[in-house]
């Protein structure tokens, strides 16, 4: 079934070649009702132009030569059937019958045209037909061609994301191999040793607390480094739904917002002073916001066990209608902190690069007593959400399209993640493509140039017919012959190109009815016309007479 938008094209279409069709036949004298029937029979056949190329073809060729007003349909069919008639041998055969259909009917049926007009005449079927045939096979040529390459492209662009998806994860594996055969191994050897320390009977009870300190904080961060391995692995942004479930990893912390009450205790055991606020009605986040809340809290407590070790610490959880601000503020230190400290100054570009992802934001600074704050600001939305964040993720290529699974789009689909390379090579093709196209247009008008041309060549010589006759049909006829007999042989004299008797023409004979028609000769000047007039009364030809008017 053609769609709504083809089936009122095809009408228009149609509708415009039945009118050209009548208007044609009306220019070529042709009868209002036989006019109207060619430019009907035209309209129909250009439906039917798809379904039967060719035999519409041959069809319109056929009845060009006895009907003018099939000239436009010509035109129109040749050009769909270029595109539509499978293979060359075929299409060659169809239209060179379809040219010497129109060419031998237009022979026979202007038998007394001359060679000359039938030249003309062969010269205007070949623009009519092989011209527009030859163009349409082009754009249906490259057309196909165009399809295929993009199909070619498509496959290599499909290969390259499986390529690149392949050596992502076993990048990820090595990457995960790596930390869980060298962290993993000295965090066991601490959990181990820290365990045997806080069994020792020499220890005093608060030595014996600060090892158990230790040991929880090897053993959570055992759990948390299986988390980025399985992350790593797994090509996932959160661990396995259903593994704590499972029993996979108990005593796990909670890596969110949950998880925060646990991180002050573990600090509190530590020595530190550490007090919770929280404000607002609780709300959820998403998942990574969630885990960033949970970062920013773990961030501020390592930098004030180290910068500011026996300071007092506090964290706030704020619940904003928007967004969750959490911060962590420490107050001054009575003496600054030991040299030795490791500090790899990543943490906090870290946080702001996770809080970007999310649409919020990270803020770090002294504070007025002499403290250090570190705050976040995290909307409860996710980036791709249609509601306000506070910053947007433009950078992130997970970001960028979200789409697909893990924010990566198909990249067949997504032509503006191409690479540089295959953009520029994209870009040369559409240069090229624009200059084939000004090529062709250039050609169509050319072509149509040529056509009008030779349209208004044929119709000059159709009008002079009607208006000219040579001096031998002059001489041959003599006054009292009747005038049907003389009216007969000579043309009707109703042209354009016959303006009448002009300036200088002798007075017509009394109640006579008088023919006037041109001569082929050419006049004593520029401004002179030889002009042949036949005047009849009473059914006779009473005078002839040649002259020349201005």
């Amino acid at each position: 079934m053609w769609p709504a938008q083809r089936v009122v094209g095809e009408v228009f279409l149609s509708l415009v070649l039945a009118l050209l069709g009548v208007g044609a036949g009306l220019l070529d004298d042709e009868g209002m009702a036989q006019s109207v029937g060619v430019g009907v029979l035209a309209g129909l056949l250009s439906l039917l132009r798809r379904g039967l190329p060719a035999a519409v073809l041959l069809a319109a060729a056929a009845g060009s030569a006895p009907f003018f007003g099939f000239a436009p349909l010509l035109l129109v069919v040749a050009w769909s059937a270029g595109r539509r008639i499978d293979g060359l041998g075929r299409a060659c055969a169809v239209f060179a019958l379809a040219y010497g259909l129109a060419l031998g009917l237009t022979a026979a049926w202007e038998s007394h045209a001359s060679w000359s007009l039938l030249a003309v005449a062969g010269m205007f079927i070949l623009v009519a037909i092989i011209v527009p045939g030859l163009a349409g096979r082009y754009w249906s040529q490259r057309r196909t061609l165009t399809d295929t390459l993009h199909e070619y492209n498509a496959q290599l662009l499909r290969e390259r994301a499986m390529l690149v998806g392949q050596a992502r994860m076993l990048e990820r594996q090595r990457i995960a191999q790596d930390m869980h055969d060298s962290l993993g191994h000295q965090l066991a050897l601490i959990a181990v040793h820290t365990g045997a320390l806080e069994v020792d009977r020499e220890l005093t009870g608060q030595q014996r607390e600060a090892v158990g300190v230790l040991r929880e904080a090897s053993v959570a961060a055992m759990h948390e480094l299986r988390d980025v391995v399985g992350v790593l692995r797994d090509g996932a942004d959160t661990p396995p739904a259903g593994a704590s479930a499972r029993g996979e990893d108990p005593g796990a912390p909670a890596r969110g917002v949950g998880g925060i009450d646990s991180l002050a205790e573990t600090s509190r055991r530590a020595g530190a002073a550490v007090e919770i606020r929280r404000s607002g009605e609780v709300r959820p986040l998403a998942t990574t916001a969630d885990h960033a809340a949970y970062r920013v809290v773990q961030e501020g407590l390592t930098n004030a066990h180290k910068h500011a070790p026996g300071a007092p610490i506090t964290i706030g959880l704020r619940y904003e209608p928007d967004s969750l601000v959490v911060e962590v503020a420490n107050g001054p230190v009575a003496e600054p902190a030991r040299g030795g400290v490791a500090s790899g100054g990543q943490g906090l570009t870290g946080l702001e690069e996770r809080a970007r992802l999310v649409g919020g934001m990270v803020h770090a600074g002294p504070t007025a007593d002499g403290g250090f704050r570190l705050a976040g600001v995290l909307p409860y939305t996710s980036p791709g959400d249609t509601r306000k964040t506070f910053v947007a993720p433009p950078d992130d290529f997970r970001a960028q399209n979200p789409a697909g699974p893990a924010g990566e789009s198909d990249p067949v689909i997504d032509w503006n993640g191409l690479p540089k390379e295959l953009a520029k090579a994209v870009n040369r093709t559409k240069r090229g493509n624009g200059i084939a196209i000004g090529c062709g247009v250039a050609a169509l008008v050319v072509v149509v140039l040529v056509i009008a041309v030779v349209v208004a060549g044929v119709f000059l010589v159709r009008e002079a017919d009607k208006a000219m006759i040579e001096p031998e049909q002059y001489d041959a006829v003599t006054v009292g012959q009747s005038e049907d007999s003389v009216r007969d042989a000579l043309p009707r004299g109703d042209s354009f190109m016959n303006t009448g008797p002009g300036e200088g023409a002798p007075p017509e004979p009394d109640g006579a009815k008088c023919l006037t028609l041109l001569s082929t000769e050419i006049g004593s000047s520029l401004a002179a016309d030889p002009v042949f007039r036949f005047c009849f009364k009473d059914g006779k030809l009473i005078e002839k007479k040649s002259f020349e008017a201005g």
